[in-house]
């Protein structure tokens, strides 16, 4: 189920759980650990986390960071890091990651 990543033309690509406020980026590849759940991957796709749409972390709670929300095209939403962990980023340049 996980979308292929072109390294080619991703020079870098991050977890979409490692970015903090106001970064962003292109969503690459949803890519599950070995671990990962067939659920959860379907879950993401069906909220919008698919190849192409960009997302932006709006805030994180403190502390911890945990929860975190997320702008998806025009959807908010709060999630865990780790649920986040799957979903590949290729950072926005004009937005450089902490």
């Amino acid at each position: 189920m996980a979308l292929p990543l072109d390294d080619a033309h991703a020079p870098e690509r991050v977890s979409l759980g490692e970015l903090g406020p106001g970064d962003c980026g292109i969503i690459t590849a949803i890519a599950p650990d070995a671990a990962g759940s067939v659920k959860l991957v379907q879950r993401l796709l069906e909220l919008g986390f698919v190849r192409g749409e960009a997302v932006r972390v709006i805030a994180e709670a403190r502390p911890g960071g945990d929860p975190f929300v997320v702008r998806i095209g025009e959807t908010v939403l709060a999630m865990r890091r780790a649920e986040a962990q799957p979903v590949c980023i290729e950072p926005d340049p004009a937005h450089p990651q902490r």
